[in-house]
């Protein structure tokens, strides 16, 4: 599992991502100690059940750097990969809340970011009912300070379904960013998105606004489903594989309601993010939940610090 994929700028000093050079010898590992799984040996696998030796390479967020440096890199390969994007962007021409939080956390310092969400958010915004249950589990991985920790987990999991967009976008206006140039910088064009996959990328599935789907009623949850399918079809066509990759990961994200509903829309398979290979009974008992690890995981797939 991949996000951002791309070089150092001076203008976003904070901001976390794979370097460039890195994911190339990454790459180079990957096929030396476990080669690529192809499509067809895939297909075959999810037709049969049987898992198959290999990497599949999968990435989320529709961010621009992976058109920019991943896709020439692949197709100078002869790999492929799994690109989930979210259709907010590109209906409403808005930049996702969580990626709005990335961006500031890349660009400011996370002590200001926190102090300004604490002056915004009230009592009454903070949803206290699963508060324990996910502080056990999230950002466990992750390598972050605390304010960047607070943050994430505020705007992320604890503010109010129906508060969130509201809350995050005065968040975002108080530090005087221009929405649009951000927003023209940040995600791929449907136009890139629809060369990938005429050279061999598979497009799937990341909702309408990546939610916590585990925070959402059923018909919250089948209308990012089934809408985000429906855009993706119209906009760039059917694919080899209809898959789906369920935001923020963990199984604390999502519930059997968001596995029902894939399984009704005739999604294929899911990726989940649980560190662990593939294995038969996955592809034949849970395909909507496949297990998936982290790119951080291996070698060169940590974050450099620039100075």
């Amino acid at each position: 599992m991949y996000h951002y994929v791309r070089t150092y700028k001076n203008d976003l000093p904070n901001f976390k991502f794979l370097d460039f050079e890195d994911f190339c010898k990454q790459l180079d590992f990957f096929e030396e100690n476990y080669g690529f799984v192809s499509k067809n040996e895939f297909k075959k696998s999810l037709k049969t059940g049987t898992a198959v030796d290999g990497v599949i390479l999968t990435f989320d967020d529709s961010a621009k750097c992976n058109y920019d440096f991943v896709f020439p890199e692949l197709k100078r390969r002869g790999l492929w990969g799994i690109f989930y994007i979210p259709t907010y962007p590109y209906t409403n021409n808005k930049i996702l809340s969580v990626h709005k939080v990335h961006y500031l956390l890349g660009k400011y310092d996370s002590n200001i970011i926190l102090n300004k969400l604490n002056g915004i958010i009230s009592k009454d915004d903070i949803d206290q009912t699963r508060i324990n249950e996910f502080n056990k589990v999230i950002y466990k991985r992750q390598e972050n300070d605390d304010s960047t920790n607070q943050v994430k987990k505020i705007t992320n999991y604890f503010i109010k379904y129906i508060n969130r967009e509201k809350i995050i976008d005065k968040l975002f206006s108080s530090f005087e960013a221009d929405e649009n140039i951000v927003l023209n910088n940040y995600y791929m064009s449907l136009n890139n998105i629809k060369k990938m996959s005429d050279n061999g990328m598979i497009i799937g599935s990341h909702t309408v606004t990546h939610p916590v789907m585990s925070n959402l009623n059923s018909d919250q949850q089948e209308l990012e489903i089934v809408k985000s399918f429906e855009f993706l079809e119209q906009n760039i066509g059917s694919q080899l594989f209809k898959t789906y990759c369920h935001p923020y990961g963990g199984f604390h994200n999502f519930n059997d309601i968001t596995e029902n509903i894939l399984q009704q829309q005739k999604c294929l398979f899911s990726f989940n993010v649980e560190q662990r290979d593939i294995l038969s009974k996955d592809l034949i008992n849970r395909s909507q939940a496949l297990p998936r690890y982290d790119c951080n995981q291996f070698p060169y797939g940590k974050i450099r610090i620039y100075e």
